[in-house]
């Protein structure tokens, strides 16, 4: 039998497979059909995800495992801050570490255990990087810029200023006030910049922004290859640094960025070293329900004959939740 994890990160819903455990690896054609079956709500379980993070033998040296994210339509992403802490939690279990480097698409990123964010609720930190702002690495194009710092985008809406980088997913960052985080316009851009478009041609990561007070915002992303998202790691780590960027005043760069999402909060931290920005995101790493499945079922995505077994560490989660500030309007998706 094969052992999966439901799991989330500010309940951004992943199911975690780990290849490794067995006899032969899903082919990537099988990988994309078994996500994109796992996670619809109408043909998986658990009410679906907005992906699956699979676990395979690392590719470059001093790692502890390889990640690779793929969403829920299946195409792959080439990072996921919220998988990768939940990824991270896993792996320290099972190799009992608690700092370590994982294999990503585009780099090793360093992974360490931090202290619980609430009792049940553990948390663990992940390194963003590599961070690029020129046009060729998020990519767009047509849009008369480079790149684009605070910049007011006509093309993409009018009145609104964007900032975009990759980091290394594609992100455009927009700060907002509350009347246009809760309302329609990130759920028209996200979709028309992510269907067929003459600007950001492999799509984007959408993130609208409200400053709170200093080191205290809240996001809200349409996310590329799955839509509105309770929480985008990624989308979030970016939003903060654009914050350093474009509203310099309202972040001390010395201190924790207390970053709010519809599906919780998690914790960022600035970093700018040898003329290069990263970013720590720090965050809960939730086990939900643990799931047995055949390694044929598996292969064949056939869920008829899975056991799931609940975890009891989303009632801690939601009780950490419910005693967060509530600076928003939005729901969280189920």
């Amino acid at each position: 039998m094969v052992n999966l994890l439901k799991v989330h990160g500010s309940q951004n819903h992943f199911f975690i497979l780990d290849q490794t455990e067995l006899f032969n690896p899903l082919t990537d054609s099988e990988l994309r059909a078994f996500t994109q079956k796992i996670t619809d709500p109408s043909t998986g379980i658990l009410n679906g995800a907005d992906g699956v993070l699979a676990i395979n033998e690392p590719t470059r040296k001093n790692a502890l495992a390889q990640m690779r994210v793929i969403n829920a339509d299946g195409s792959e992403a080439s990072m996921c801050g919220n998988g990768l802490r939940t990824v991270a939690r896993y792996l320290s279990e099972k190799f009992n570490k608690d700092n370590f480097l994982v294999d990503t698409m585009n780099a090793n990123l360093q992974v360490r255990k931090e202290k619980d964010f609430a009792e049940n609720v553990p948390a663990f930190a992940v390194e963003i990087s590599p961070v690029s702002f020129n046009k060729e690495a998020v990519p767009f194009e047509n849009l008369g810029h480079d790149r684009l710092i605070d910049t007011l985008v006509p093309e993409i809406y009018p009145g609104l200023r964007f900032t975009s980088m990759a980091v290394p997913n594609p992100q455009l960052v927009s700060f907002v006030n509350e009347e246009q985080i809760t309302g329609p316009i990130l759920g028209i851009i996200g979709e028309k910049l992510n269907s067929e478009n003459p600007y950001f041609t492999d799509g984007v990561n959408v993130n609208f922004a409200q400053i709170i007070d200093k080191n205290k915002i809240f996001v809200r992303t349409f996310e590329r290859g799955v839509g509105f998202t309770n929480a985008c790691g990624t989308g979030m780590s970016a939003t903060s640094l654009a914050l350093l960027l474009t509203h310099p005043d309202d972040v001390d760069m010395d201190k924790t960025i207390d970053v709010y999402n519809p599906g919780g909060m998690v914790r960022t931290k600035l970093h700018y070293e040898n003329n290069k920005y990263w970013i720590e995101l720090i965050g809960n790493a939730t086990f939900t329900d643990k799931i047995e499945i055949s390694e044929d079922d598996l292969r064949h995505a056939k869920f008829s004959n899975i056991t799931c077994q609940e975890t009891g560490e989303q009632s801690a989660y939601k009780k950490f939740v419910d005693d967060l500030p509530k600076f928003n309007k939005i729901k969280t998706l189920e």
